[in-house]
């Protein structure tokens, strides 16, 4: 595997629209993250991929393989789910979780956001407006925190 993205386009596409193949290998990244290198079986096909709202984005390298992946899902009040959010091993440090939390917070910039962090990435996720919404908690054995952004408001100039 390259670790060069291909031309670092972060992609975006509904279920409907993806290819098998495509899928396949977002699966393979997050089952390689969360459930192999997390030491965390836990039942990652949780039946949301196929949902007609969920979006996936992710970042290919040159030859083929994920490199990043999150999912976006539209919970039934209009409030956007972020989640997913991973990288592989092999590709870490080179901004490719930022570059897909960019696309998919401009997104749903307008609506409010929620996502569980992983407490370590409770700052990376505070960078993108996300604020803490409760205590930590456990979730399958990791320490875990919920956050929420607030849309941005039409004619509001950040930092007024």
């Amino acid at each position: 595997m390259t670790l060069q993205p291909l031309a670092t386009a972060v992609q975006r596409a509904y279920t409907a629209d993806l290819d098998a193949s495509d899928f396949y290998r977002m699966l393979r990244l997050r089952v390689d993250v969360f459930v192999v290198e997390q030491e965390c079986p836990y039942p990652e096909l949780d039946g949301r991929d196929l949902e007609d709202s969920t979006r996936h984005f992710w970042v290919d390298s040159a030859d083929d393989y994920v490199l990043g992946y999150l999912r976006l899902l539209e919970d039934p009040d209009g409030t956007y789910r972020i989640g997913r959010v991973c990288t592989s091993k092999s590709a870490r440090g080179l901004g490719i979780g930022r570059k897909l939390m960019r696309a998919a917070v401009a997104e749903v910039q307008n609506s409010p956001a929620v996502l569980s962090a992983q407490t370590y990435a409770k700052d990376f996720y505070a960078s993108f407006g996300f604020v803490e919404t409760g205590d930590e908690y456990l979730e399958d054995g990791i320490p875990h925190v919920d956050m929420r952004r607030e849309p941005r408001r039409a004619g509001v100039i950040a930092g007024r």
